[in-house]
């Protein structure tokens, strides 16, 4: 409880208490708990008492199974209400709860009432209606008395002309601070006590990492197996069709010619529209070799970056040197990290060279790309390289970034890498 924001406010000083907003956060915080606290006596208490009168037909037992689950959403109204008390910014606990495996009713409600976390929070909705809820309710009851000791003399004093009501009036105000720090106490030790048994324990949080990383993996695979398929529906479809195209033109290119200065402007419009395609043709082929190129898949990442700096309009050094296959999507991740980079390099930094370097070492792979531009570059969300963080950030990765004002750049990606494989002949 010495964590709780509201707890330290009360440990300082009476002066820096009372001026605060503590008391006044305290005050509401006890009072929604009272409100809160007697609506889930009403519904808790209704939902049992119905479910025991009807336990003989079977429903019953339906109901009071199911009253279990209505320590849900208070648990996260609970959690949220935090706030309330310890200010907008607190960190509130997180969900304690895993993840659904199937979409579902019947799976959901399969999962949660297996889960120790929905019992822990029925057993607080339960204290939470039976107990809390009238310690709050007194809490407010005796403020509202010390505001009627306060007001009602003055009343008394202005109405019939009897100053000596007035002392009434002084006692309350005297009181005051003690009504504060008593609210105070209480909500701190109720939102610890909220911490204790709505917070996720160690082992949910560990399932949950669990759940998380596997969802990442997933939808890692997800991207990987739409990127191969718009690698292929390019590759198969538009490519082809393309070259069909630039064909076609070209063989009426040839009609047109062979009916010499009759063709006029037809042959020079077929002509134009053949060089057209032609480029549309090789762009479409550079596309498709910066979504995946093909050499990356049979040579891996060292031989997929020298084809990358040659084709760069910035003279780039390749030291790459990895014993072996690096796993698919750990290439796949270092290989579109090093291209952004070059891009990054030809259209803005204004760089006469750049170098790419690349080891792998105590389980990790590590990547630099430096170059000798004007510097200045920054992390700026919603930027191009906040979205290449957010691409290797998927597998785990780190993006470092130096770039002084002057230059040199250098960018750095770091992903765990456990094991490579070597290159089957």
């Amino acid at each position: 409880m010495s964590s709780s924001p509201t707890w330290r406010a009360v440990t300082r000083s009476p002066v820096s208490f009372l001026t605060s907003a503590a008391p006044w956060r305290s005050l509401a915080y006890v009072a929604s708990s009272g409100l809160l606290g007697f609506l889930s006596l009403v519904v808790l208490g209704g939902v049992v008492v119905c479910g025991l009168l009807l336990s003989v037909l079977g429903i019953g037992l339906v109901m009071l199974a199911g009253s279990a689950l209505l320590g849900i959403p208070l648990a996260a109204l609970e959690r949220r209400r935090l706030r309330l008390l310890e200010g907008p910014h607190t960190d509130r606990p997180a969900s304690p709860h895993g993840a659904v495996a199937r979409p579902g009713l019947w799976p959901w409600l399969t999962t949660r009432l297996r889960e120790p976390a929905t019992w822990r929070e029925f057993s607080y909705a339960m204290v939470f209606a039976v107990l809390l809820s009238l310690v709050d309710l007194a809490l407010l009851t005796m403020a509202g008395l010390l505001v009627a000791l306060i007001v009602a003399p003055v009343h008394v004093a202005l109405a019939s002309a009897q100053p000596e009501a007035l002392v009434l009036t002084g006692i309350g105000i005297a009181a005051l601070p003690v009504a504060a720090y008593v609210l105070a106490a209480a909500a701190a030790a109720q939102s610890w006590f909220v911490r204790l048994m709505l917070a996720p324990r160690e082992g949910e949080q560990t399932d949950r990492v669990v759940e998380l990383t596997r969802s990442r993996a997933r939808m890692a695979d997800a991207f990987e197996a739409e990127r191969r398929r718009i690698e292929r529906d390019l590759h198969d479809g538009a490519q082809q069709h393309l070259v069909a195209l630039v064909m076609t033109l070209g063989l009426a290119e040839l009609e047109f010619g062979a009916e010499g200065p009759a063709a006029g402007k037809g042959g020079e419009l077929v002509s134009r529209a053949r060089r057209e395609a032609k480029q549309a043709l090789d762009e479409l082929r550079d596309l498709i070799r910066g979504i995946h190129p093909q050499v990356l898949t049979d040579h891996g990442i060292a031989a997929a970056v020298s084809e990358v700096a040659v084709r760069c309009r910035v003279p780039v050094a390749v030291d790459v040197e990895l014993a072996g296959r690096l796993p698919a999507q750990i290439e796949a991740t270092a290989y579109f990290f090093i291209s952004e980079a070059l891009t990054n390099v030809v259209k803005h930094s204004g760089a006469a060279n750049a170098t790419v370097q690349g080891r792998l070492a105590a389980g990790r792979l590590s990547v630099t790309v430096t170059d000798d531009g004007a510097g200045g570059a920054r992390l700026r969300d919603g930027g191009g390289l906040q979205g290449l963080a957010d691409r290797v950030a998927v597998v785990d990765g780190r993006l470092t970034l130096s770039s002084p004002r002057g230059g040199p750049t250098a960018l750095s990606l770091e992903i765990p890498c456990q094991h490579s494989h070597s290159v089957s002949s």
